[in-house]
């Protein structure tokens, strides 16, 4: 529980973090003018918003802001993102096209991931909502205004408005 609970309070700062180290590994890793380019004006973007995205897919979910710790299917999930984003920040010449495509695989595959499991626990709350369990269902009591005029609990507030405001002008 205690990792899963890292990892919910790790996909916030990461949506910073990683991004700033696709600067820092460029400049550690001396990659190329052409390197930093791609860097600023697609990578560190896209990580951003992707890493905001899976943020919030994973925090919408109702179990894990009851729990305040994801599912180790998230937890496999963002491991796997985040070792690929880490390693194409490493600039390695020989492999940067696959690690490059490994990542942006593992994002889709956490996308869905994370997008197939708020929909099976909102799935879940639809079907427990079956006819007869609305407020409309309910047996018929006498009505608020019946009850009020009864025990003498009327109060009556009268509100006027200005010409225009949208409110009775009586």
């Amino acid at each position: 529980m205690l990792l899963r609970r890292g990892f919910f309070v790790w996909l916030l700062p990461a949506a910073l973090i990683l991004p700033v180290w696709l600067v820092v590994g460029w400049a550690i890793f001396s990659a190329s003018g052409w390197a930093l380019l791609g860097v600023l004006l697609v990578a560190a973007p896209s990580v951003l918003v992707g890493e905001v995205i899976a943020a919030m897919l994973i925090r919408a979910r109702p179990t894990v802001r009851r729990q305040r710790a994801v599912s180790w299917q998230d937890v496999l999930a963002v491991s796997v993102w985040h070792v690929l984003v880490i390693a194409f920040g490493c600039f390695f010449q020989y492999a940067f096209v696959p690690i490059l495509i490994l990542a942006i695989l593992a994002f889709l595959g956490l996308f869905w991931s994370s997008l197939g499991q708020l929909w099976g626990e909102a799935r879940g709350s639809f079907a427990k909502m079956t006819p007869g369990t609305g407020p409309g269902d309910l047996p018929y009591e006498e009505s608020v205004a019946d009850r009020a005029r009864q025990h003498g609990e009327v109060i009556i507030v009268n509100e006027v408005g200005r010409p225009g405001d949208g409110r009775s002008t009586h």
